[in-house]
């Protein structure tokens, strides 16, 4: 059984400097609970190996530590310049062409072929992360652009572009997405996270073909768009889980409305009971250090006291010097949060139309009871994962175990705040099985004689439909 750390889980993307064996154990041991795999870089092979530590680590020691794939998503780029890079300068003129070259000061290629049908004259085009802008003077609606450098600066090759002005016509799963996607439910993989995310159109399209391949992973919408923003609502209503990707939200959008955003989102995502993670550079600077700056302390911080199911690493982790160290600092930036001064108890407001309304009421009222009665858990049975969800929402103070007999649900529900996961498969009478499960939470030494636990269960149980039941228990 792996080491529980905190209510707030930690998402960590692997890459060379964390997938060893031996590090990456190291690392689920100091609190890593979901491992993301970037398919923005590295190749099929090379995710398999990574794929395979990961399987082989929950199984020899008994963990389920989770597994996110990450879809790279339509992201443009330019293509190859010159050695040493190309120097734009401010004033100058520069022909963006969908024709392949080697870029230099006069052209550079882009590997997005809509690109001149797409854009329109005065429109803004961002190179490497917003360090360069440049305006868009003129197009042919073939293959040039002309573009005047607004912000100018050294541009190395395959940096990204934004086009935060641009409406573009690349759908959300590329061809390479596909084949990619293909992999990855091959290998079962417990959450997929789809980039660049326009709609809610975007996402059922993938849980579409997910479907048809009789699989289980459940997507995440990755939000980094301003019409993601625009259609938020819709968004989180067919996702499995959000995730707030501010390294391209904060380019696309003015990033002073960043902060606030992500309140938003975050806000919403607990009153629909989805999962939620902050992403990027949350402490970047240790990808060379082994301290974070202040400031990023207080940016992961403030992550947990808005409320987010999980914060994630990407280069920290991937490539940085310190993989270890920095999972270990973020563990210890949460547990000073959740130990002191963590918002416990959010307050919901219940959809008496909702054809969920009644479970609700009663994960509701076991939330209210673990408050009222200072429990030190609520115990809950479930297959498909709505209880546990829906518990987690309410950031109860007292722990949240699942007992369940779906295999793939206990590394899903890796991801999800204040959940811990348990195989289960003796559902027998509700009494039994209540008893049963609090007195394997005792043999496990997580709960103790005299601790007061809340049972919630559906019954008849043989039926395993809805939750319908709420029990206090005190262990005696």
């Amino acid at each position: 059984m792996k080491p529980f750390h905190s209510r707030t889980k930690i998402v960590a993307t692997l890459g060379p400097a964390s997938a060893k064996p031996d590090v990456l154990y190291s690392m689920f041991n100091a609190g890593l609970d979901v491992c993301r795999l970037n398919f923005s870089h590295g190749s099929q092979a090379d995710h398999q190996e990574v794929l395979d530590t990961i399987r082989s680590i929950n199984k020899k020691y008994n963990y389920n530590v989770g597994i996110l794939a990450d879809l790279q998503g339509p992201k443009i780029r330019i293509g190859i310049v010159k050695d040493g890079g190309i120097h734009l300068v401010n004033g100058s003129r520069t022909v963006i062409t969908t024709k392949e070259c080697i870029g230099n000061e006069e052209r550079i290629y882009i590997t997005y072929t809509s690109f001149p049908k797409d854009v329109k004259a005065g429109e803004i085009i961002l190179l490497d992360d917003g360090k360069l802008q440049m305006k868009v003077i003129e197009t042919n609606l073939e293959d040039e652009v002309v573009c005047e450098v607004v912000h100018g600066g050294i541009l190395t090759s395959r940096k990204g572009v934004n086009l935060p002005n641009t409406k573009v016509s690349i759908p959300s799963l590329t061809p390479e997405d596909r084949k990619n996607l293909e992999f990855v439910l091959e290998n079962d993989v417990d959450w997929i996270g789809l980039s660049f995310v326009r709609n809610a159109a975007d996402i059922t399209e993938l849980k579409d073909i997910i479907k048809a391949r009789g699989k289980e992973a459940r997507v995440i919408a990755k939000i980094e768009k301003p019409e993601a923003i625009a259609n938020i609502d819709e968004i989180i209503a067919v996702s499995d889980g959000i995730m707030v990707a501010r390294g391209d939200l904060g380019v696309e959008m003015p990033m002073e409305e960043v902060p606030l955003l992500q309140k938003m989102i975050v806000q919403k995502c607990i009153a629909a009971s989805k999962p939620v993670i902050i992403a990027t550079q949350m402490l970047e600077s240790m990808i060379t250090t082994p301290r974070p700056t202040r400031a990023e302390v207080n940016d992961v911080a403030n992550s947990v006291l808005d409320g987010a199911d999980a914060v994630m690493l990407s280069g920290e982790t991937s490539v940085g010097e310190f993989p270890l160290i920095v999972i270990e600092t973020m563990q210890k930036i949460i547990q000073n949060i959740e130990q002191n001064n963590y918002p416990f108890n959010v307050e919901k407001f219940l959809k008496p139309k909702s054809a969920t309304f009644l479970s609700d009421a009663v994960c509701d009222s076991a939330c209210f009871l673990a408050k009222q009665t200072s429990a030190v858990g609520i115990v809950s049975m479930t297959v498909s994962g709505y209880t546990a969800f829906e518990i987690s929402s309410h950031r109860p103070e007292a722990l949240t175990y699942i007992f369940t007999n779906n295999l793939q649900l206990l590394n899903t529900l890796s991801l999800v705040w204040g959940v811990r996961a348990f195989y289960y498969d003796k559902f027998e009478s509700t009494d039994e099985t209540i008893l049963d499960v609090n007195e394997l939470l005792v043999k496990m030494k997580l709960v103790k004689k005299g601790d007061v636990l809340i049972n919630t269960a559906a019954i008849p149980m043989e039926k395993q439909g809805k939750t319908n039941m709420v029990k206090v228990t005190v262990l005696d």
